[in-house]
């Protein structure tokens, strides 16, 4: 593989995020706002706005779920950075990963020193069946829908393959959601900011409250257990097997290394980033691994030189449990057929050896798909910086990388990030 180098270096000086939730007082642009805002205060040294010379904003389909498209410059003319350059990236799920590649780009290449990078998006204002619908253009809209398959559909069959193949059970699907949500429990961004313990705890005192029976789980595995609890979505995939509906925005400032300092005197410097494409998941013959992620997390690590034993956390694309434990293997973490050994063990929970998703992931963070990317990245910043709060990692953090996919893996994007 070509060993790829960015023309010059970049960094991140500053990151914000809304809070990631249902919000139907609020439109798209009031998120972005309230993102950008908690950009601003995140930079140590202070900084002018007007300095930003460009954005790049990820959204999935704003058009479908709002009934706007144009988004880009809508966005930008809110935080009242109008005329400058303001370009909307759209690739799924995948949009705003996409987009920070591109403001990468933009200031290694010398055209910009200071850029601005987001996504947006907002889902709740459909119903459930709509937003399946809006999702479902991600997918192959000529042979894969019209055949009956849904984004949980998609991701059964993945689920499915992969738990045949390495002699694996649905029951280690729930041990990701579990982790999830513990490591939510302690974001405030979060959109699920509670244990499936507490969720558990609360039906029980709602149907002593309503006078109904209560429930008779003695732990988080009986409760997914339940049918009318955590009801089958597409077998083996159950509800809280995924990701929720959600509203958000956020933000990332980029800048030139060489200018870095003015903004912060601790950086986060973005050593290596990938991107690769593939077809529909029809034309895939292996669907326990995602072929795009494979290439990009290579491109990246050779990018970064680094190796997958170097990255000390990674937020990873989890938009259903099963992509969890295929984003591990991958990436290079574990072993084809090891990564759900590793979820079973413990691995991949912030208290061990390999933390993944310390922020809840798209699992319990929340996933509005034109966000996820960049908010994927705002974890890792505050995890290299030690500003994670009550969630943050001991030791030296000082490698993360971040994993966003789009559809079933047709665009995939990895990035790595280092704290000098």
């Amino acid at each position: 593989m070509t060993q790829r180098k960015l023309g010059r270096g970049v960094a991140i000086v500053g990151a914000g995020m809304s809070k990631f939730g249902a919000f139907p007082d609020k439109a798209t642009r009031d998120l972005f706002v309230e993102a950008f805002r908690d950009l601003c205060a995140s930079v140590d040294k202070g900084f002018d706005p007007r300095d930003i010379e460009a954005t790049y904003i990820g959204n999935c389909s704003s058009d479908l779920f709002e009934g706007q498209s144009h988004t880009a410059p809508l966005m930008t003319s809110w935080i009242g950075l109008a005329p400058r350059p303001a370009t909307r990236i759209e690739d799924a799920c995948a949009s705003s990963g996409v987009a920070l590649r591109q403001g990468i780009l933009a200031v290694a290449s010398g055209l910009y020193d200071i850029v601005l990078v987001g996504g947006i998006e907002k889902m709740t204002a459909l119903p459930t069946e709509k937003v399946t619908d809006v999702l479902g253009t991600a997918g192959d809209t000529l042979y894969e829908i019209p055949a009956g398959f849904t984004f949980p559909g998609f991701y059964a069959a993945m689920a499915t393959a992969y738990l045949d193949r390495y002699d694996a059970t649905p029951e280690i699907l729930m041990r990701v959601g579990i982790k999830n949500h513990e490591h939510g429990a302690l974001n405030d961004k979060a959109q699920f900011g509670q244990r499936i313990a507490d969720i558990m705890q609360a039906r029980k005192a709602s149907a002593a409250k309503k006078g109904q029976p209560i429930p008779t789980w003695n732990d988080e595995m009986e409760f997914l257990h339940d049918d009318r609890a955590n009801p089958p979505i597409a077998w083996p995939l159950r509800l809280f097997d995924c990701s929720p509906i959600s509203d958000g925005a956020s933000a990332l400032l980029l800048v030139s290394e060489e200018i870095a300092k003015r903004f912060t005197d601790t950086p986060v410097y973005i050593i290596g980033s990938g991107q690769a494409s593939d077809g529909g998941l029809s034309d895939r013959a292996d669907l326990t691994t995602i072929p795009a992620a494979r290439l990009a997390a290579q491109q990246a690590y050779a990018m970064a030189r680094v190796q997958p034993s170097d990255i000390k956390v990674a937020e990873v694309h989890d938009c259903f449990t099963i992509a969890e434990i295929l984003a591990t293997e991958d990436l290079g973490f574990f072993a084809p057929g090891h990564g759900w050994r590793a979820a079973a063990e413990g691995v991949t929970a912030r208290t061990g050896a390999r933390p993944i998703n310390t922020s809840g992931g798209l699992k319990a963070k929340g996933h509005p798909v034109g966000a996820t990317g960049t908010a994927q990245v705002i974890e890792i910043w505050k995890q290299l910086r030690g500003q994670a709060g009550a969630r943050q990692l001991p030791g030296d953090i000082n490698l993360g990388l971040t994993h966003n996919v789009g559809g079933t893996g047709q665009t995939a994007v990895v990035h790595i990030f280092e704290r000098r």
